[in-house]
C-alpha cells in the first residue's frame, strides 16, 4: 500500500513494485502483520506532519519472518517485530509483503506470535513504557486511583488492562460512552467522560487532588487538567497529542505538590531497552485481554480504519493481515 502526494491530498493504493523499491538494510522481512496507529493515519492525511517525503509505504509496526539477513543476530526463519525509528514515516513500513530494515531496529520474538506482537504494537509498547515509568517513579496501588485519559484508544485501553493487572484502581476517561463495557471488562473500576468536563473552562493552577498518578494519551488541556489534579508526589506519563500540543499549566503543581511529568517516547528508545521490554510483554507484562481489544482487518481494507482512527472513532487495536490480505 503506497501513499503518494496528489496535489493537496494524499492517496493510498496497492501497487506492485520490485525489490529495488525497498530501502537499504541488513534484514529483509516477509511481513505477515502490521497494525493501525494514529501516526499511520497522519501519514496518509494532508498536512499530517509525520512523513518526510512521499511516496511512502505506511505502517509503523511490522512483524513476520526473516527472509534474508546479513547480520549475525538473525537468520532466515526467525520471527521478529520492528517498530519506531523511521519505519513508516521516513522509510517504507509494514503495509507491504516485504520490507527491509537495519538489524539494530529488529526485535526477536521469543514468546509472542507476529499477530500478537502487532496487536500490542507501538500502542501497547507505549502503554507498557508508561506503566513501567509510573512503577519506577514509586507509584503503588496503595497510593490511590490512577487515571487513564483517552482510555478507549490503543495506548489507553492497554494501559487500563496493564494497570488493573498490577492491582491499581483505574479510572478510565473517554469521550465514547459506548466504550464503557469494554473498559470495565479490562479492569477499570469506573469510567468517566472527557476531562476537563467543560472544554472551554480555564484550567486552575491547582485543582482538587484526585489521582495518585495518570497515563495521559491526549495532551493539551486534558494533560494540564491532569497535572493540576494529581495528589502530592503524583506522576503522569504523557505520550499523546490528539488534544493539542500546547500545555496551559503553571509551575505550581510541580513546586507545591511535587508532581512529576514523565515524557514517554517509543520512537527513539534504544534497542537494548526495546528488546528487554518486548521480552517482558511476552511474559509478566503481557496484556490479559489482548484478544478482546483486537480487531483484524485485511490490508486491502485498511484505509477505512485509518479514517476512523484519524477521526477518533475507533476503539481498541486494529491488526492488519498483510500476508494474503492483498
Amino acid at each position: 500500500m503506497v501513499a503518494r502526494q496528489q496535489g493537496e491530498g494524499v492517496s493510498l493504493a496497492p501497487e506492485t513494485v520490485d525489490e529495488s523499491f525497498l530501502p537499504d538494510g541488513a534484514v529483509t522481512i516477509r511481513v505477515t502483520h502490521s497494525s493501525v496507529n494514529y501516526k499511520d493515519a497522519l501519514a496518509v492525511s494532508p498536512r499530517g506532519g509525520v512523513v518526510r517525503e512521499y511516496p511512502i509505504v505506511p505502517g509503523i509496526d511490522l512483524a513476520g519472518e526473516v527472509v534474508t539477513s546479513d547480520h549475525d543476530s538473525f537468520e532466515s526463519g526467525d520471527t521478529v517485530v520492528a517498530h519506531g525509528y523511521d519505519i513508516g514515516t521516513a522509510r517504507h513500513g509494514g503495509y507491504a509483503e516485504l520490507t527491509r530494515v537495519p538489524a539494530e531496529w529488529v526485535v526477536p520474538l521469543h514468546h509472542l506470535s507476529p499477530r500478537d506482537a502487532c496487536a500490542i504494537g507501538t500502542a501497547g509498547f507505549t502503554a507498557a513504557m508508561s506503566v513501567v515509568a509510573l512503577l519506577d517513579a514509586g507509584i503503588s496501588p496503595n497510593d490511590g486511583p490512577v487515571l487513564v485519559t483517552g482510555a478507549s484508544g490503543g495506548v489507553g485501553s492497554i494501559s487500563v488492562d496493564l494497570l488493573a493487572q498490577a492491582g491499581f484502581e483505574v479510572v478510565a476517561s473517554t469521550g465514547k460512552p459506548g466504550a464503557k463495557d469494554l473498559l470495565t471488562s479490562l479492569g477499570a473500576a469506573s469510567v468517566i467522560g472527557r476531562l476537563p468536563a467543560d472544554p472551554e473552562a480555564k484550567i486552575r493552577p491547582l485543582g482538587k487532588a484526585e489521582w495518585s498518578a495518570a497515563v495521559d494519551c491526549v495532551g493539551g488541556k486534558t494533560l494540564a487538567y491532569v497535572v493540576s489534579t494529581l495528589k502530592y508526589g503524583g506522576a503522569v506519563a504523557a505520550s499523546g497529542l490528539t488534544g493539542g500540543t500546547s500545555l496551559p499549566t503553571t509551575v505550581m503543581p510541580f513546586i507545591l505538590r511535587g508532581v512529576s511529568l514523565l515524557g514517554i517516547d517509543s520512537v527513539q528508545l534504544d534497542i537494548k531497552s526495546r528488546r528487554e521490554l518486548w521480552d517482558r510483554l511476552g511474559s509478566e507484562l503481557r496484556p490479559r485481554h489482548l484478544d478482546a481489544l483486537t480487531h483484524e482487518v485485511d490490508i486491502r481494507d485498511v484505509e477505512s480504519v485509518l479514517d476512523q482512527v484519524h477521526r477518533g472513532e475507533y476503539t481498541g487495536r486494529a491488526v492488519v493481515r498483510v500476508s494474503g490480505g492483498f
